[in-house]
């Protein structure tokens, strides 16, 4: 039970406590003075029932929470369109007159139940505004002060005692009913949080879930790229080179084509290993530069297409993302000049170009449409793959992919990224 609760409950039980001490006294001495028991005692009852009733329709049982607003109004009842008595009043306002006319009546009997008025002005200020809580309470004292200074003769305690009596408990009531009101709302206030609080974990947990699957999608888009780019292609250059070697009946070029075959095995199985470790390609231990001409050369070993590599400008200090893409564009450009392009040659071109680098690869081979190619549709076993790989690598990079080509007039590729990225390796 909160702490609303807790207080609520206790002021309950305060207030049908006040009001039964109240009865019962006033009931003991009225007969006791003399006064006519028959009516004393069903006037009482009367108001002690109506009490009881209104109570338990407005939800002022022990236990249960007690916003004024509530008790206004019986548990349960819908608000409904009311006329300017219904405004003020409300339920509970209405229920209370009753209550009233009912203590007038066992006051009529007898003079000593004027002090039930106690409850009377605590529950004015409970239920009532403040306007009508006041008038009340004002017709209230008037009562009270005049009957009991018919019983006891006019007093200046008789007159000043009822009206503090009637100050403080109105006051008392309409401190306590903004108490009420700011309990409430604050454990409005700590629900509204605690179910935005699980609404935000809940959020989070469908974010850190969207966060790893998009990582999920990401490695594996990762590993396809450097899959094609690396053992695709060293699967490519073995395959040419046993075809070549099966084809010729020079037992030298043979020896010479398995050693060639050896070297590139051994070289796609170790870079096979770092891609399954997510490091940096190996042949860029000594450079991006280096690589390239190391690309070239194995293309001219094993194929007989002169390789060229050329450098333009300060591309000595770039960052491993930059050089990672650059290398496995090229690649991806050569092994396509290998398969397809019938080249007698190609020209690597790795060039700085203010804040980005820029690596061209142009061959003499025979090209292709360029329009035929670009509605067909791309896979990795057809071909195209390497080249879409590429530039959707360069794009998350900040960079680009151009293709040019024609049939009989050779193909260039040319990419290009920043110079600085905050990419990571892929």
């Amino acid at each position: 039970m909160t702490r609303t609760a807790v207080m609520l409950r206790r002021l309950v039980l305060l207030q049908h406590l006040l009001l039964a001490v109240l009865v019962v006294v006033g009931l003991a001495r009225g007969l006791a003075a003399g006064a006519p028991a028959g009516p004393l005692v069903t006037g009482t009852g009367a108001l002690v029932l109506w009490y009881a009733v209104g109570a338990w329709r407005a939800g002022l049982r022990a236990g249960t929470e007690w916003p004024p607003e509530t008790v206004a109004r019986p548990s349960g009842a819908a608000r409904r369109p009311a006329g300017p008595a219904g405004r003020w009043l409300g339920a509970g306002g209405w229920w209370l007159l009753g209550l009233v006319a009912l203590w007038l009546l066992t006051v009529a009997v007898s003079p000593e139940l004027v002090w039930v008025a106690f409850s009377l002005w605590l529950l004015a200020g409970h239920l009532l505004p403040t306007v009508p809580a006041v008038a009340l309470s004002a017709a209230v004292l008037a009562v009270v002060v005049g009957r009991a200074g018919h019983a006891d003769g006019w007093t200046t305690a008789a007159v000043v005692g009822p009206a503090i009596g009637a100050v403080f408990a109105l006051a008392l009531s309409r401190g306590l009913h903004q108490v009420v009101q700011d309990s409430l709302e604050r454990q409005r206030l700590v629900t509204s949080l605690v179910a935005a609080q699980e609404e935000t974990e809940t959020l989070q947990a469908q974010l850190v879930e969207a966060q790893r699957a998009a990582g999920a999608q990401g490695e594996r888009t990762r590993l396809s790229r450097d899959i094609h780019d690396t053992l695709a292609q060293g699967f490519s250059s073995i395959l040419l080179l046993a075809r070549a070697g099966g084809a010729t009946g020079d037992p030298a070029a043979r020896l010479r084509l398995l050693g060639q075959i050896e070297t590139s095995a051994a070289d796609h199985l170790e870079e096979a290993r770092r891609v399954v470790g997510a490091l940096a390609p190996a042949p860029l231990e000594s450079g991006l530069t280096d690589a390239l001409r190391r690309l070239a050369a194995e293309l001219q070993e094993q194929t007989g297409v002169r390789g060229e590599v050329r450098v333009e400008g300060d591309v000595a200090a770039l960052p491993v993302p930059v050089e990672v893409a650059l290398l496995r564009t090229a690649q991806s450009a050569l092994a396509n000049v290998r398969r397809h392009s019938g080249a007698g040659a190609v020209t690597v071109t790795l060039t700085e170009a203010g804040d980005s680098v820029r690596l061209d690869v142009v061959d003499d081979g025979v090209g292709f449409d360029l329009a035929a190619v670009r509605g067909r549709p791309l896979d990795a076993a057809g071909g195209g793959y390497g080249l879409r790989a590429s530039r959707e690598r360069l794009v998350e990079l900040g960079g680009g992919l151009e293709v040019e080509s024609a049939p009989g007039r050779g193909t260039a590729v040319s990419a290009h990224l920043p110079r600085s990225t905050s990419g990571a390796v892929r």
